[in-house]
């Protein structure tokens, strides 16, 4: 994989998870353990496993006899995600690239990755590889975000850093949102030949209590804050901006803030 956009390091994972994955992640990682757990699996693969947000749901809602393989491209966010497991058993953390997985064809019941594809450079050659490590009539599972405009929170980041830096804006959040189009993913995944595709759309309103907390995640939380950094911004003050945009468009804490995710089902042959 490419390196950019999917570097999380430094301080990133612990922003990530403590002010991202209580807002925007925890809802879904729940649901996709909850998805995972009707297939009934025995051997299951994370891909993108980041802090381990999902990873603590599977291995919540799956029970110890399910061998849990987690995996990720980045050494920090592994490390981070591995120190919430320790001595736990059936669990394993594995450095991988998704687009070059190193475990033998036919060796899990189901692939299971939550909002990583829109950062793989070659996402056929993710499709082909999910679909190799599977057994036949495995399952390979995944959720993209769908728009700015179902994911309002994202927009005002994103024009937020835009307003600042309005000569050379960040890039990052574009990346997040990407595959937003169900219907492009669902023709990409058809053509990719691997399996029978299903999608649904799922909202959500999650209730932030404390849109400053949440406001370092967005700054500090991912790789726009070394784009922040590098062009002189003060982090702290747009974190303040953001939050200050959040509430005025949401209301004052705790207020409720939509989101929503497209979960991608493939039943492969």
């Amino acid at each position: 994989m490419a390196i950019g956009h999917h570097e999380f390091i430094g301080d990133v994972p612990r922003n990530y998870d403590e002010c991202l994955g209580p807002n925007i992640f925890d809802f879904y990682a729940r649901d996709l353990a909850e998805r995972v757990a009707a297939l009934l699996p025995n051997h299951l693969l994370e891909i993108g496993a980041g802090t381990g947000i999902v990873t603590r749901h599977l291995r919540d809602r799956l029970g110890p006899t399910v061998e849990v393989t987690a995996t990720d491209l980045n050494p920090p966010m592994l490390t981070f995600a591995q120190a919430k497991f320790d001595g736990e058993p059936g669990i394993h953390f594995t450095e991988a690239d998704a687009q070059d997985l190193p475990f033998d064809d036919n060796s899990f019941d189901v692939v299971a990755c939550q909002f990583v594809h829109m950062f793989f450079p070659d996402r056929d050659k993710a499709h082909a590889e999910a679909a190799r490590v599977l057994n036949p009539g495995g399952t390979y599972l995944f959720s993209t975000w769908s728009s700015f405009a179902k994911n309002p929170f994202a927009q005002i980041v994103y024009e937020t850093l835009a307003e600042v830096f309005s000569g050379d804006p960040p890039g990052f959040y574009r990346v997040p949102f990407s595959l937003h189009d169900p219907d492009a993913m669902m023709t990409e995944l058809e053509d990719a030949g691997i399996g029978t595709v299903q999608h649904v759309a799922i909202d959500h309103k999650r209730v932030v209590p404390d849109f400053l907390h949440f406001a370092r995640g967005l700054v500090y939380g991912n790789p726009s804050i070394e784009e922040v950094r590098e062009r002189g911004g003060n982090p702290e003050e747009i974190q303040a901006e953001i939050a200050e945009r959040l509430r005025f468009r949401f209301g004052r804490e705790p207020a409720p803030m939509p989101l929503q995710a497209h979960v991608f089902e493939v039943t492969v042959h």
